[in-house]
């Protein structure tokens, strides 16, 4: 099975360095919203947003070593820093020694030859910039207020830089034939989500629909790319959706996690799943706003 993602900037492997972390891990034997299956995602969710911080820019200005970030040896190296019984309260970036070198939609349409398109647009802020281009009918998004105003900053201001984003729309083939177009909106929940969807369909043998209904984890406080915030010391903090056992709070909490309740975000999801044996297509919408699953 592959996971892939638009080819712009780092910002596409995130989900897939989580995955790839999570994939030395026997998942038939850890329970979906056991102890060990939450401290796991949020630990391998900390390593990628460490490295989302140091590498994610325009890659016109500086490529990032995508290729290194998503590989299995990366992940191999980076999986040695998770222990079983105690929270990473610091996590810095991959070294380029081991690297050698808001206002959101999704939609996703599939038709009857297979044709599949995952597509994604955010404006940022409410309206973004306030501005449309006469005569065509949208707003031009405002995610330059994204960049940082330091000009030794890997997402630092410059002329035809693009800035940090967190857009990511989801495409997973099988097999090498298309199997599911997805999206999860909601900015740093976006990966998160991407990755908890994933494992539900692969790990937990969830169908489409339980696999976005599922209580999610959502992990706050890493290292940011936009410089607004200092780096992460104390851990972070989980937030997890209604439905997951006390005992997997109060184990989580011995190992060091700051677990809150939170109501959301924990973003938006949407699929279209395509069997390629018969090219029957199932599709599934969030129960957690707005969305529709529509077929003709």
């Amino acid at each position: 099975m592959t996971c892939g993602s638009c080819r712009r900037t780092a910002r596409v492997s995130r989900a897939l360095q989580i995955l790839n972390v999570l994939e030395g891990y026997d998942f038939s034997k850890i329970p979906f919203g056991s102890p060990e299956h939450v401290h796991l995602f949020v630990e391998a969710k900390k390593l990628a947003f460490a490295d989302r911080a140091r590498f994610y820019t325009d890659p016109a200005f500086q490529p990032a070593p995508v290729a290194k970030l998503v590989s299995k040896e990366y992940a191999a190296e980076r999986r040695k820093l998770i222990s079983m019984d105690k929270a990473l309260r610091e996590v810095q970036p991959g070294t380029p020694k081991q690297l050698e070198e808001g206002d959101t939609i999704y939609m996703t349409v599939a038709d009857a030859d297979g044709m599949m398109v995952s597509l994604i647009q955010s404006n940022y802020r409410g309206m973004g910039s306030g501005m449309a281009p006469p005569g065509l009918g949208f707003i031009l998004q405002d995610r330059g207020e994204m960049f940082v105003l330091r000009k030794d900053h890997p997402n630092g201001y410059a002329p035809g830089k693009r800035p940090f984003q967190t857009i990511i729309p989801g495409f997973v083939t099988k097999d090498g034939k298309p199997w599911m177009s997805f999206g999860v909106m909601g900015g740093a929940m976006q990966p998160q989500g991407h990755a908890q969807i994933v494992m539900n369909l692969v790990d937990f043998g969830m169908n489409l629909q339980e696999a976005g209904d599922a209580p999610r984890i959502q992990h706050e406080g890493s290292t940011e790319p936009t410089g607004q915030a200092t780096a992460m010391s104390d851990g972070g903090e989980v937030n997890l959706e209604t439905g997951y056992p006390y005992e997997t709070v109060r184990a989580l909490m011995r190992k060091g996690h700051r677990v809150t309740f939170a109501d959301g975000p924990y973003g938006g999801y949407q699929a279209i799943m395509r069997d390629p044996e018969t090219g029957v297509y199932y599709g599934a919408s969030e129960s957690r706003k707005d969305g529709q699953a529509a077929g003709y």
